[in-house]
């Protein structure tokens, strides 16, 4: 049972990852949102250059873009990853940083503030997974912590939620002083939201039409719909983690049953002088291999929804959490019953095809 529930539990962690990082790209995107960048960046926002008037013209061309008492749902960005040092530590840590104003969170929906206040000149507001990002303890990002980067030491102020995106790696500035502590004046991307799909429609109209700005509007869901396909092969090659572990756990069990069964043969042949069938004790040993397979599985499951869910994990887009959901308890337990079922096949099969006589003479 604690070989088969170390299999499953294994097979959990690989599923869960895999999970969260479908859900925290599938998440991050807002259907009625579009990024506005410099033509050919779509996947390198980063890399983007748009000048600093580009979020006027926008508000200024377009009709559809939400607006609530007069203020236009127009976001002016600058997104780059840059190093980050930490008052505790000296080795540095790549981050996150994206410069906004107050209209982010008009077009960013689903922030929320959770301790501090918005970013004043100076201060800088964590996301929740941004020291995760970093590979640094909460404590080290916490309010009042001083860090550093492009050159300029900047105070926390803050932590923010965005409801399990990847913006929550993220640190954010005001856009002015990032502008500044980088001598630039430019802007990475225009966050624009609108009030229904067709302004997606206009909006990448006008950037066609007006070849001079060689702008590009994607769709923030078909942004990161592009990133889901950039890791499908790493999607793969975690399933393909799951069958080999799944795969060693059959084995596993195989060996396991094996030593149970061999230990045992002069058991199996005094019930069948007693009259029980070789089909039905054959059955018998399955139903223990089977037994021990869905114990160590719920086992594997209860440890696994306690340790494992929610723990962040680094990856290159940012971080995200293990996402344990149905689909993963799943896998994990139809994994632990099969090698179970597969697993005590082989040795009963083995043990009934002895002759009795020889088999109660067996030590």
């Amino acid at each position: 049972m604690l070989g088969l529930g170390t299999v499953v539990l294994l097979v959990l962690v690989v599923v869960s990852f895999v999970r969260g990082l479908e859900a925290s790209l599938v998440i991050s995107g807002d259907p009625l949102v579009a990024l506005v960048h410099s033509l050919g960046a779509a996947e390198n926002i980063e890399n983007s250059t748009m000048p600093g008037r580009s979020p006027a013209l926008l508000s200024a061309s377009l009709a559809r873009i939400e607006s609530r008492f007069g203020e236009r749902y127009v976001s002016p960005e600058l997104y780059l990853g840059t190093e980050i040092h930490t008052e505790s530590q000296s080795e540095v840590a790549m981050g996150l940083a994206r410069g906004v104003t107050p209209s982010a969170p008009l077009v960013r929906r689903k922030f929320q503030l959770v301790s501090g206040h918005w970013p004043r000149a100076g201060e800088v507001l964590v996301g929740r997974l941004a020291a995760a990002k970093m590979g640094r303890d909460p404590v080290d990002l916490a309010a009042g912590k001083k860090l550093r980067f492009e050159s300029r030491d900047w105070t926390v102020c803050g932590e923010f939620s965005s409801g399990g995106s990847a913006l929550e790696s993220e640190l954010w500035c005001p856009l002015e002083d990032l502008q500044q502590a980088m001598k630039r004046q430019d802007l990475s991307l225009v966050a624009v939201s609108v009030t229904e799909p067709a302004g997606l429609i206009d909006l990448a109209e006008f950037c066609k039409e007006r070849l001079d700005l060689e702008w590009q509007a994607t769709p923030e869901t078909a942004y990161y719909a592009s990133l889901q396909r950039h890791y499908g092969p790493v999607r793969t090659v975690a399933w393909l983690i799951v069958v080999l572990v799944a795969g060693a756990g059959v084995f596993a069990g195989l060996n396991t049953m094996y030593g149970a069964v061999v230990g045992r043969v002069r058991e199996l042949a005094m019930l069948q002088t007693l009259g029980f069938s070789r089909r039905a004790i054959a059955l018998s040993i399955v139903q223990e291999g089977t037994l021990l397979a869905a114990a160590g599985s719920l086992v594997a499951s209860a440890i696994g929804l306690a340790l494992l869910q929610g723990v962040a994990v680094r990856f290159t887009m940012g971080a995200f959490t293990l996402r344990m959901d149905s689909t993963a308890l799943i896998v994990g337990l139809m994994t632990g019953v099969t090698i179970g079922v597969v697993g005590s096949l082989p040795p009963a099969w083995r043990a009934l095809r002895m002759p009795v006589v020889d088999a109660l003479k067996a030590i």
